[in-house]
């Protein structure tokens, strides 16, 4: 078994997620309510834009902690591969 990827980060990132949550919970109910489109379009820009910010977030901490700085073709690749979520 790997051992998990911890990061100082992590803690804001899951606080970050989780008032997206918040959010979003929020929309649902707008829509159970009722509530004009307009308004129900604009909040979930907001939820996706705040989900957005936190996958930049962990993808540029897992760049700047997770890649070895010898610029091996494992890294490389793994760079590759995890910038196409960007």
């Amino acid at each position: 078994m790997s051992k998990p990827d911890v990061h100082a980060s992590h803690p804001a990132l899951i606080a970050r997620l989780k008032r997206a949550d918040g959010h979003l919970r929020a929309v649902i109910e707008m829509i159970e309510a009722g509530k004009p489109c307009l308004e129900i379009a604009q909040q979930m820009q907001a939820v996706e834009k705040a989900i957005t910010n936190a996958k930049r977030a962990l993808i540029h901490d897992h760049m700047d902690h997770c890649l070895d700085a010898e610029d091996s073709e494992t890294d490389r690749a793994e760079m590759r591969a995890i910038a196409r979520y960007l």
